[in-house]
C-alpha cells in the first residue's frame, strides 16, 4: 500500500463534502507532477485528506477506491482523474505548523513544495500525523 496527501480549498470542496456524498472523483489536477501522483495511486491506498487555504490542515483519512482514469473534466491533454471515499475523520486536525515543526514530518511534500496538490507521504508519516491527531490536533 502506498500514501498520499491530496489538498482542498474547504470552500471548493471540503472533507464534510467527502463524507456527505461518500465518494468523490478527484478531478480537474492540472500540473504535471500531480498527475503523475495521480497515475500513481492504486485501489486501497489511503489518502491524507488537507484542507489548504484558510484551514491548512489534515482533516481526514480517505482511500482510492479507483485507480487513475482519464479526467471527465478535461477538454483536453493527458489528465487523469482517481475517486476517493472517506475512511474516517482525524480525531483533531493536525495544524501545518505541528507538520513543520515535527522532526519527522519536516521532510514532507507538504512542507517543501507546499503547491503540489497531490503528493506523495511515506507510512512513517502517514503513521505519525495520525499520532498527532490523537495528542495535538
Amino acid at each position: 500500500m502506498n500514501y498520499w496527501l491530496v489538498k482542498s480549498e474547504p470552500e471548493t470542496y471540503s472533507w464534510a463534502d467527502l463524507e456527505k456524498e461518500g465518494r468523490t472523483a478527484w478531478t480537474g489536477v492540472r500540473n504535471f507532477q500531480a498527475r503523475n501522483n495521480l497515475r500513481a495511486m492504486k485501489s486501497g491506498d489511503r489518502v491524507l485528506f488537507y484542507h489548504s487555504g484558510e484551514g491548512r490542515n489534515v482533516v481526514g483519512i480517505a482511500k482510492v477506491v479507483k485507480a487513475a482514469y482519464p479526467d471527465p473534466s478535461a477538454k483536453e491533454g493527458d489528465w487523469v482523474s482517481v475517486d476517493l471515499a472517506p475512511v474516517e475523520a482525524l480525531a483533531k486536525p493536525v495544524q501545518l505548523d505541528f507538520v513543520k515543526a515535527d522532526k519527522l514530518l519536516s521532510a514532507m511534500v507538504l512542507v517543501k513544495n507546499s503547491r503540489l496538490s497531490v503528493q506523495p507521504v511515506t507510512e512513517k508519516q502517514f503513521n505519525r500525523v495520525l499520532l498527532l491527531a490523537d495528542a495535538h490536533g
